[in-house]
């Protein structure tokens, strides 16, 4: 019998073998969610060693996809074991964010510097991004109630591998890191795939094309010199990442029209003394 068919199961026996079940389950989902930690510990070896390789680096690319993958699922399944009722001891949301800095702004972060993307001296400049995603992640309205990211998410994982195979110019890759760092203070809303907001449907669709594309990318990324061909696909694929901004903020300029004209109908107190 399938967790979904226990969960619906009209014999009261089976609902009871399920319960007892249900912290194993959690368990489980808690350690499902830890695999990305593991995932985490891999990219630290890679991009850490003395010499790193762009087969190393290839590598530690791969690993954020894993990363990125359990943390794209391990809420379904909480959701579905229903972990805040089994173990509520045990906030699995602070284990998720703990994982999540590291293997979308850290981490990323400090392959940008080990590949030597931005030009000498210009390293410091990563101290920015690396601040930002630090508020962002301890911001309490992180995420609104209706389903988006306030702010600009932590999505360094991406900008880096961008940066890796696109490798734009010193000041544009500066100028990149610096924008999308500045957007984390700026309360815009961001799509938020996983969770009930508008678009969330298509951008599922599409964004499963983008993902295999980036997984070809990644597949033939050459490990010696000479990127032409990922370069290619890099700016093809850049359609998505266009798209999911420009709904991001088409959506946040039309929250903020909404509200200016509400609070402007607001009946306004009466001015003199009665």
């Amino acid at each position: 019998m399938s967790l979904i068919q226990a969960l619906q199961a009209p014999d009261p026996r089976s609902r009871v073998r399920f319960r007892r079940l249900r912290p194993f389950l959690a368990w489980c989902v808690h350690l499902y969610t830890a695999l990305g930690l593991v995932a985490a510990a891999g990219m630290a070896v890679l991009i850490a060693q003395p010499h790193p390789t762009p087969e190393s680096f290839r590598l530690a690319f791969a690993l954020m996809l894993v990363a990125t993958v359990i943390d794209a699922t391990d809420g379904t399944l909480a959701r579905l074991v229903k972990v805040k009722e089994v173990l509520p001891g045990f906030d699995g949301r602070r284990l998720d964010d703990l994982i999540d800095f590291l293997t979308y702004t850290f981490l990323p972060l400090l392959l940008v510097w080990r590949a030597g993307i931005l030009p000498p001296g210009y390293e410091p400049w990563l101290l920015l991004p690396l601040l930002a995603s630090a508020y962002g992640f301890s911001q309490v309205e992180a995420k609104t109630a209706d389903g988006y990211f306030l702010g600009f998410p932590s999505y360094w994982n991406l900008v880096a591998f961008y940066l890796y195979v696109l490798r734009p110019p010193g000041w544009l890759s500066v100028t990149l890191l610096a924008g999308f760092a500045l957007l984390t203070f700026v309360p815009a809303r961001y799509l938020y795939p996983t969770q009930r907001g508008k678009l969330n449907q298509l951008t599922n669709l599409l964004g499963t094309f983008w993902a295999v594309l980036l997984v070809w990318i990644l597949w033939n990324l050459p490990v010696g010199s000479g990127l032409e061909d990922a370069r290619i696909l890099g700016v093809i694929s850049l359609a998505f990442p266009a798209y999911y901004l420009g709904a991001s903020w088409a959506i946040s300029l039309k929250y903020w029209w909404k509200r200016r004209r509400a609070q402007s109908r607001k009946p306004q107190p009466a001015s003199g003394t009665p």
